[in-house]
């Protein structure tokens, strides 16, 4: 049996601070800051919304944690300013490793597989606009299960999509708390 890799979308193939360069235009050099905490507060959006089991998806996160942050940091923002930055999120680039890191990955045997909190639209869309899609072998969203990661149902929602087996199965993510929800199912994780 071949080793199976999911990595993680947001953050770890894609560069979730691609939103910095248009932004600026908007705030100047409170750029940066503003993305940080918009990024931080979509996460802390879904966990709270997977532990209240009140599911929206990751797109309505998303949308909330940008209109907390304008509120937060005191960003006044047009709907049309705020629909351009949530637009932004389905163009945003890879990592400049990423493509020849999965090209070698896929050439040494690999079975590569996005798994993300987004939706599969979402998520197809980013990683075709990327450039990165044909490396991959297929995509497990968690809105499936109407929840989020780091729940472990969800890691073995991704061993039963992809008919992997957890010792045969590596997450890799660039979010702490991925590793956790990994191993809580009995994935290997690498952070």
């Amino acid at each position: 049996m071949s080793i199976t890799l999911a990595f993680d979308v947001y953050g770890t193939l894609i560069d979730t601070q691609g939103v910095v360069a248009g932004l600026e235009r908007l705030i100047g050099d409170r750029a940066a800051s503003f993305s940080q905490a918009w990024r931080d507060k979509q996460l802390e959006y879904s966990f709270r919304r997977g532990l209240m089991q009140s599911y929206e998806d990751f797109g309505v996160c998303t949308s909330q944690a940008l209109d907390y942050t304008c509120l937060y940091q005191r960003v006044a923002l047009t709907e049309g300013q705020k629909a351009d930055l949530l637009a932004s999120y389905g163009s945003l680039p890879a990592f400049g490793d990423v493509a020849e890191g999965l090209g070698r990955l896929q050439d040494a045997g690999y079975e590569l597989y996005a798994f993300s909190n987004g939706t599969r639209a979402a998520v197809d869309s980013v990683l075709k606009t990327a450039g990165i899609s044909s490396f991959l072998r297929g995509m497990v969203s968690c809105d499936d299960l109407r929840t989020f990661k780091p729940n472990p149902d969800v890691y073995r929602y991704f061993l039963q999509e992809t008919n992997s087996s957890a010792d045969k199965t590596w997450l890799v993510s660039s979010n702490p708390f991925d590793v956790i929800g990994a191993v809580s199912a009995g994935l290997c994780a690498a952070w």
